[in-house]
This record gives C-alpha cells, structure tokens and sequence, in this order.
C-alpha cells in the first residue's frame, strides 16, 4: 500500500476511479430501489412498510462500514505512519455519519407502523444513536487538529476507540432482549425470501460503491486543500 502513499500516484489513480465508483453505484442503487418499491410483493407480515428495507439495511451496513474504515485507517496511520491513512480516515467519516443518520430516520419510519412508536431505547437503535454521536465527535475533534495543528494521533486514537461499539451494534440483537428482529442474514444461510434478498444485496453493493466513489473525491479534496497551503506557505517564505 506504500506504492500509493505517493500523492502525484494516488491522484492519478483516484481521477478515473471515483467516477467509476459513484457512477456504477448510482446505477445500482438506483435499479435497485426501484426493483424494491415497485416489483417486489408486499410482505406477508409487514405488508408495504417492508419496501424501506432497501434503504434502511445498505445504511445501517455503511454507517458501521463508514466506522471501521475509520478504524482501519486510524491504525495504519499510528502503526505505519501512511500518509494518507489519515486523509481516508476524515474522509470516511462524514458519509458515514449522513448513512447512520439516514438509517436512524429510515428505522423509526419503519419502527412507526411495525412497533407503534416513533423510537424505544432498543439495545440496536441505542447503540446506533452512540455511532451518530462519535461520528460528530470525530470529524470535530479531526476539524480541530487540521485548524490548529494539533497531532493527528489524537483522532486517530479515537477512531479505534470508538470501533469499540461497532461489535456491540452488531451482536446487540442477541445480547439483549430487542424489539429489533435477529439478524436475517448470518454465515452461509439468509432468513430473507429471494425475492427480496437479491434486490437487497444489489442495493448494498450500490450504496457501497458510492460511499467508495464519495470517500476517494473527499480525499482528494483534502490531498488538494492540503497542497495548496503548502504553496502558499512555500511562497510567502520565498516572499520573505
């Protein structure tokens, strides 16, 4: 991975890559909402109120997936000093806030019909509610270091701290007594009818390209801003 630590290398890479991305993934997505509102039969049990399944499952996989990118690129950041192990792990962090809060509205939408409240302190939407939280934590504490210089450790101790919650996000239908239902889909076997599992898995693919394709245009966003300060710093000690 050092071979693309070299910015001019990882640009280069990055310019035909994102549009690929976020295009693929739109496309996806795209056929795949449509697929699950207007093909697929409603639900035996939750009749018309399953079609924000296609919606609410890819965000709920991209915020705990926006968390651990996060995590992954704090830890080579700290381990092997990457230099742009850090611009990922910011660049990660605002899509995969906006996919925890879309997952979060898109929940109690759905938990409005299901279980007649807007929102319980359901082990599984508590501990989501915490992800939304050291989202907001992580990209002001990461705003705060790049404005005052600080050490970029500091929030990358942070990001793998708070990797802490995504296990519990994961295993908090089974650990606790939930509203939320099991887990529909575990290791070799889906509890989830084809009909609506093949749309389902498109749309997460979908939605992953496109956290993908928006997580490289921020890097190189910030590879840019980052640039141009050192341009600018470069001229004015020419200057003087």
């Amino acid at each position: 991975m050092h071979g693309f630590a070299n910015p001019k290398r990882f640009l280069s890479l990055a310019r035909w890559l994102t549009p690929l991305l976020l295009l693929s993934g739109l496309v996806l997505a795209g056929a795949a909402l449509v697929w699950g509102l207007f093909v697929v039969p409603p639900d035996r049990l939750m009749g018309e109120t399953v079609r924000i399944l296609f919606l609410h499952v890819p965000t709920a996989w991209l915020g705990m997936g926006g968390w651990t990118a996060i995590a992954i690129a704090s830890g080579v950041y700290l381990v092997w000093r990457h230099p742009l192990a850090d611009l990922a792990a910011r660049a990660a962090a605002v899509p995969g806030m906006i996919f925890t809060a879309v997952c979060l509205a898109t929940g109690s939408i759905w938990g409005r019909p299901t279980w007649g409240t807007w929102w319980v302190w359901d082990g599984r939407l508590t501990s989501m509610l915490v992800l939304l939280f050291l989202y907001f934590g992580y990209i002001a504490l990461a705003q705060a270091v790049a404005r005052e210089g600080g050490s970029s450790r500091i929030p990358a101790i942070f990001g793998l701290v708070g990797a802490i919650n995504i296990p519990i996000i994961n295993r908090s239908v089974v650990w606790w007594n939930s509203l939320h239902q099991p887990p529909s889909i575990t290791a070799g076997k889906s509890a989830i009818d084809a009909e609506f599992l093949v749309p389902l898995l498109i749309a997460v693919l979908g939605f992953s390209l496109i956290f993908g394709g928006v997580v490289l245009a921020r890097m190189r966003a910030l590879l840019g801003d980052i640039q141009a300060e050192a341009r600018l710093r470069r001229k004015a000690s020419e200057a003087a």
